[in-house]
Parts: structure tokens; sequence; C-alpha cells
């Protein structure tokens, strides 16, 4: 598990961590991936998203410097040494993402010959909503369209914000993507997205309803409240585990049964 975590003066770093059955884990003594560019100084590196093809690791990451946050690319072998390969999606740059950009959700496979990702980005608006680029050689990315593909949606869980969780599902019924929905006061809950397989900016359906939200005290009480905020997945027997930020405090694990995710097989 690659993780992120903060030093006392609030600068991220990433961390990994080793566990023989997904939910008891034994941590690196030292940061796999620390702040060195001039993108990353002062706020430091966070959002990690992993997804592999072949025998590389590819990590997309936010770059924070206290002024931008950009989303970036780093690949691995070992998930250990990492080689950053730069801003893919740069901040004030985007079609409709006129800020920020963070948390980039690789697709794991090519489809039209291209690969995918989808992305958070800031509308002129305000809001924060999932875009989508493509890619041919994982390296490269260009934004696809010039409306959100997962806008926001008023009186819904997911009013204010709509960001990628972990790599999405391919299926037989789509892409099934996991994301974070957080409403007018910043209650961040898990939704779910099904796009289209041959068509990764068309949005089949999503979930009225969230799937995961804040119960326990420590998902309710950190240092950004009421969070449960999903980056990683793994299917475990018939469901899946979600691996998740608590209140911006705290990591937790939670298992889902096949059936309580209404978009996959």
């Amino acid at each position: 598990m690659l993780y992120r975590a903060q030093d006392a003066q609030g600068t991220s770093r990433l961390g990994y961590a080793e566990s023989p059955d997904g939910l008891h884990f034994t941590p690196h003594p030292d940061p796999v991936l620390i702040p060195e560019t001039a993108y990353e100084k002062n706020g430091g590196v966070e959002d990690p998203r992993l997804v592999q093809f072949g025998d590389t690791y590819y990590l997309t990451y936010t770059a924070y410097n206290k002024q931008d946050a950009q989303l970036c690319l780093a690949t691995s072998k070992d998930l250990i040494h990492w080689d950053r390969k730069g801003v893919i999606l740069p901040a004030n740059q985007g079609n409709w993402n006129v800020r920020w950009t963070k948390s980039g959700a690789i697709v794991p496979g090519k489809i039209n010959g291209k690969y995918w990702m989808y992305f958070l980005g800031t509308s002129a608006d305000g809001n924060d909503q999932a875009g989508l680029a493509s890619s041919k050689d994982l390296l490269h990315w260009t934004e696809e369209t010039q409306t959100p593909v997962l806008p926001v949606r008023p009186g819904h869980f997911d009013s204010r914000v709509a960001e990628p969780g972990p790599p999405p599902i391919l299926t037989s019924r789509g892409i099934v993507l996991v994301y974070n929905g957080a409403d007018d006061k910043l209650v961040y809950r898990t939704g779910i997205a099904l796009f289209e397989r041959s068509n990764p900016a068309h949005l089949i359906s999503r979930t009225d309803q969230p799937v995961f939200s804040p119960e326990t005290d420590w998902e309710k009480v950190g240092q950004v409240p009421n969070v449960v905020f999903v980056e990683g997945m793994i299917r475990r027997g018939s469901g899946f585990l979600f691996y998740y930020g608590g209140a911006d405090k705290y990591i937790g694990v939670a298992q889902a049964a096949s059936h309580q995710i209404p978009v996959a097989p």
C-alpha cells in the first residue's frame, strides 16, 4: 500500500506498507516519495493512485507547492524506487478545469487504442468535478472533453465535489468508477459511476445514494471532519476491500460485498 503522511509542518510524503492479509500492515521505515521538485516543495506529494501495466507500476499523485496543486506521474518496478515523469495535467490550463488538477484514476486497460484517465478539476463556478484525459503511451496526457464527464449534482451527496477514487474496474457492463462525493457542507461520502466501455466519456449511470459514509468517531473527527475518502481497492473473494482516509487523519479499510457495488458484475 502507498499512503500519504504529513510531518509537523503539514508537508506530505508518500509511505509504503506491506500486509500478508490486506488488513494488517507494516510500514516501511522511510518515505518512498518525498517533495524534491519546485512544483512539490513546501506542500508535498499526496493523493496516490496506483495501476500496473506489465512489470511497471504507474503512480498518479498530486504535487502541491502551496500555490498550485497539479497532477503528476511517476513509475517504478518495485514500489520503493520511483522515477518522476513530471506534471501530466498542469493547473490553470484545462478546457473547463480552470484551477487545480488532482486525483488521476487510470483505467487498467486500453480502449480504442488509447489509455484513459479520470481526474479532478475545478470549474469556473468553484465546483470540483471529474474530467477525462487520454494517452497513447501512459506518459503524455491530453484532456478529452470540454465539460466534466462526472459533474456535481445539486441537492445530492455529491453537490460540491465529484472526485475519482481508485483506478476503475473494467467489466462487461462498462467502466466502474468508485468516486468520492462531497455535499455543500463538505461531508465526504462514496459513490459509484458506470461509464460506457467503448466510450469512457459517456456516463451510463451513477448511484443516487452513497454506498459508504462517515459513521465512526475517527471518520467524523480529525484534521478534516466527516470524511471517508476511498483511494485504493482490491478484489477479495466475491467482494472488495476499500482503503480510505478517515477525517484526513487515519487510514481505514472496509469490506464491501458484491451486491453493495450495484454496477459491478
